[in-house]
């Protein structure tokens, strides 16, 4: 429950992957593996207990219904690939994952097994994450450090967080 978060969860250091170029060409773009691969190839590996953030750029889709993009086969937002979430949790053991999207499983994450990746992996380990992000672009690859305090609800199973991001030199 969000009334038991130990508080030391509240600030970790963020890792910001950048997918933004594959999202704006493909809106059911997945990370991978391979991404995080490369991403730590050039930046170092993520370190335990730190945020894995994929920036998209898609908070900056003002228009609610492109935000949200919707058509008849459902949402189309992207969104983590059930193989790197798995990795993420059991290889880096990060403290969680964070979007830009509507959620933090992928708009199309009903057709991945287990459906919705992130909330049955992330979730299931008592990990976090952080949906509807804003300003990924602003941050760099590593050296971030994030803070989420959400409101103490009892037993609540979500809340609300106003996310900030300090970054050194700024």
């Amino acid at each position: 429950a969000v009334d038991t978060i130990p508080v030391q969860h509240f600030v970790a250091p963020a890792c910001v992957i950048d997918c933004s170029v594959h999202a704006a060409a493909d809106p059911d773009y997945l990370l991978t593996v391979a991404d995080i691969e490369a991403f730590e190839a050039t930046h170092g590996r993520i370190p335990p207990g730190a945020w894995l953030l994929m920036r998209t750029d898609w908070s900056q889709r003002k228009d609610p219904v492109a935000y949200q993009n919707f058509d008849a086969t459902g949402q189309h937002t992207p969104g983590p690939s059930t193989e790197a979430v798995q990795f993420l949790v059991e290889q880096r053991k990060v403290l969680g994952f964070g979007s830009e999207a509507i959620g933090t499983d992928a708009g199309q994450g009903y057709h991945l097994r287990p459906p919705y990746p992130c909330h049955y992996y992330m979730h299931g380990a008592g990990r976090y994450g952080l949906q509807c992000l804003a300003n990924l672009d602003q941050l760099p690859p590593t050296g971030a450090l994030l803070i989420c305090p959400p409101l103490k609800i009892e037993k609540g199973s979500g809340s609300p967080l106003r996310v900030l991001a300090l970054v050194p030199g700024r």
